[in-house]
């Protein structure tokens, strides 16, 4: 028998991650940890051309390896397209290859070595053709297009017409952008440019799929949006959704990368092919060649202010080099970009949003999709504005951040702003404005996220043996999703989460979930989790009034009892659904995908010093302030805040997956270079705390905040020290050295 604890010790209160203690002695089980009787290994050959013509693929010698039970070419699949919305991805190439590290045979052996054995066996022959690696160049006229039967493809948000690289653009804003620049008296130009990045996550993608007697494919897969993947298998398949379940495997992080369907579709059909379990792994060589990385990206940026530093106009146009495909875009284009206007009250907003087919790598999500680089392009040109205007880039801000009551530069007006606080609690944070010796230089940068909406159901049970149990269709990837739901439970309850176990279903168990992504489960999470202990609550209250015989009206609870109003009288719950001999479960499909009335503000501020002879760059402390509302787990809400700075560290100082001749040359950690222990500054964090929020607890995203103006901070703390502005990232030694050289003519 369980004792409920008192109540309100859970939520807000620092608790271990429930999901911990199975991580570190191993005992959860991940994709790769599935080991069903009978199962292959499958492995695919990829393409060393980003263009060509496949002229003929010879798998005789591979299929008459011991061994091998399945050898698939795209001739197999041809015409077969899947994607996350939009399906533009061949299971296997037929006829063209469109990227160096596509796919274009598969095969499915008893182990790896066999496996790998084959794939060495698999003779291709390739014409060689002209790729198109530049996006600028795929954009102009008469540029050869990467799809030219792309009219046919399933998902794009406005249908083309006509076959064109350019695949889509979005535009967001507001006022009339011409008029704004008229009316401008200082006008400044410039253009910045962003890498690619990769993940990084400790656990590359690796499915398991079986066809099971009855014909169902069980799957198992680091993809952390089951439902979403077993619709983009019915849709490209052609067969119902229950012909898929997606059963729960632990998910070794994400940032974005693990919402891709990936291998998985193409593990599908060499179990279909072999009748056997199939199970993929992608290597990191894989992984940095042919995964789903963050967009490399051009943005031009125009500016308008008065002379006292009053902005009027600002329009930004971003080409992104989607690289071959665009199907690993939930939306297809990235909305984070729209946030290239930045936390300010600009009356003439336009921001571009450009998509460019190339044949490079293709690219997909990554912490904040879009907002980085909006945030790098909007928070560098506010500093050189200011110095433009001979002004303290402090002071440009402080002028035009948004107001109560005021717009933001896409015609948004949110409750609660607390930009201003955020702002001026990093600059006390950061010693923004305190002397400083030579060639050490401090920048800030501003930013914001709403958090995102979606679909979720909770089921809370109460048992007869003072035991509680969640059920949760999310597969979490890493970020604390279930304490923090359990939390919730536990003080609604009146339970310690020790007494609340955890149910994970498989997909099947109901309609749909949005899976983890975009700060959702912070907004969604906690409000579904919410009303199921509400809904149990109440069911429990009714059984209670069966069994003492009153009016259920006189009944609450409190405190982990069961209370009648009328006669003080107080019985413990479990007690009485003992008596019952049942347990009650409150079960809510909680829905909400609108814009939420509030934004959650980060500012931050990077101290950096510069050595003027060889241009390197020392970060020294990164303070950031964060707006937030109630806090469910101190602990975890510290750790999301201290791996997005970490993260954005890396994508302003050193991050870089290079493609060469649409080569990915970065092919191990060895030469992709990731912050590690030695490279983490002294980090502050402020907590700005309000009362506004989204649900009944007032909570706000973090999970990307926190790296969303990192870059910009240190790229306007570069130039504080040396006076060289670097608008190129990473922002690397050698650039510095070279701007310095070329400062000194």
């Amino acid at each position: 028998m369980t004792t409920p604890s008192p109540y309100g010790q859970v939520f807000g209160q620092s608790v271990a991650r429930v999901d911990g203690p199975a991580k570190v002695t191993g005992e959860a089980r991940y994709s790769a940890d599935i080991n069903l009787p009978g199962t292959l290994w499958g492995k695919s050959l990829r393409s060393p051309y980003p263009h060509a013509r496949i002229v003929s693929i010879d798998t005789t010698a591979a299929k008459a390896l011991p061994g091998v039970h399945a050898v698939l070419t795209g001739d197999d699949v041809r015409g077969i397209l899947y994607g996350r919305r939009l399906r533009d991805v061949p299971i296997l190439a037929w006829d063209h290859v469109r990227f160096a590290g596509e796919r274009v045979a598969a095969v499915a052996a008893d182990d790896e070595d066999i496996a790998q054995a084959a794939i060495d066996l698999i003779q291709v022959e390739y014409e060689e053709l002209p790729a198109q690696l530049d996006p600028l160049e795929a954009m102009k006229d008469g540029a050869p297009f990467i799809h030219p039967d792309m009219v046919s493809y399933v998902g794009y948000p406005q249908p083309p017409e006509k076959p064109t690289n350019v695949f889509i653009h979005s535009t967001w804003g507001k006022g009339d952008i011409d008029a704004g620049f008229a009316d401008a008296d200082v006008i400044v130009e410039n253009t910045f440019t962003t890498p690619r990045q990769h993940q990084a996550y400790l656990e590359s993608h690796t499915c398991v799929v079986w066809i099971d007697e009855d014909g169902v494919a069980q799957i198992w897969a680091s993809n952390k949006a089951p439902y979403s993947l077993r619709q983009q298998m019915s849709d490209f398949s052609e067969l119902p959704q229950d012909r898929f379940q997606v059963n729960f495997a632990t998910i070794g992080g994400d940032f974005g990368g693990k919402g891709s369907p990936m291998e998985i579709p193409l593990c599908y059909y060499l179990a279909k092919h072999s009748e056997r379990p199939v199970k993929m792994v992608m290597d990191y060589v894989d992984e940095f060649m042919a995964a789903n990385p963050r967009h490399a990206s051009m943005m031009y940026v125009r500016t308008g202010v008065k002379r006292d530093g009053t902005m009027v106009a600002h329009h930004v146009r971003g080409i992104f080099d989607s690289g071959a495909y665009g199907a690993y875009k939930p939306g297809v284009n990235l909305m984070g970009f729209s946030h290239a206007c930045g936390p300010y009250r600009t009356p003439n907003v336009k921001v571009e949003g450009i998509q460019v087919y190339t044949n490079n790598i293709p690219c997909g999500h990554m912490r904040g999709p879009g907002e980085p680089q909006a945030a790098f392009v909007m928070e560098s040109q506010m500093d050189l504005v200011a110095r433009e205007l001979g002004m303290d880039p402090l002071e440009v801000r402080r002028k035009n951040v948004v107001r109560a009551g005021e717009e933001d530069g896409l015609g948004h007006t949110f409750q609660g702003i607390n930009i201003r606080e955020t702002m001026e609690a990093a600059v006390e944070t950061g010693e923004y404005g305190k002397p400083k010796a030579p060639n050490i230089g401090r920048g800030i940068a501003l930013g914001d996220r709403p958090p995102g909406g979606g679909q979720s159901t909770a089921a809370v049970t109460m048992n007869p043996d003072g035991s509680v149990l969640l059920s949760t269709p999310i597969f979490e990837q890493g970020t604390g999703t279930y304490t923090l739901e359990l939390q919730v439970v536990g003080e609604e309850l009146g339970i310690s989460i020790d007494h609340i176990g955890l149910e994970i279903w498989r997909t099947g168990n109901v309609d749909f979930d949005s899976g983890v992504g975009g700060s959702r489960v912070t907004r969604i999470g906690t409000q579904v989790a919410y009303a199921a202990a509400q809904e149990v609550k109440s069911e429990l209250l009714k059984t209670a009034a069966q069994q003492l015989g009153v009016a259920v009206e006189v009944l609450s609870y409190t405190d982990g009892a069961v209370r009648n109003r009328d006669t003080g009288e107080s019985h413990n719950w479990y007690e009485l659904l003992q008596k019952a001999g049942h347990a009650v479960t409150g079960q809510v499909e909680f829905q909400d995908a609108s814009l939420p009335p509030v934004t959650a503000y980060v500012a931050q501020v990077a101290e950096v010093s510069v050595d003027p002879d060889t241009g390197e760059v020392k970060l020294l402390t990164l303070s950031t302030a964060h707006d937030v509302g109630k806090i469910v787990n101190p602990i975890g809400h510290q750790g999301q805040i201290n791996g997005g700075a970490m993260q954005g560290i890396g994508y302003a100082l050193m991050e870089e997956l290079v493609v060469e001749d649409g080569r990915v040359t970065t092919l191990t950690f060895g030469d992709y270079k990731i912050p590690t222990i030695k490279d983490i500054p002294e980090l502050r964090t402020v907590l700005v705390e309000s009362e506004s929020g989204v649900g009944p607890y007032n909570v706000k995203s973090i999970g990307e905040n926190a790296t969303i103006p990192v870059a910009a901070a240190i790229a306007n703390a570069v130039e504080d020290a040396v006076g060289v502005r670097i608008k190129d990232l990473p922002i690397t030694s050698e650039k510095v050295y070279r701007a310095l050289q070329a400062k000194k003519g």
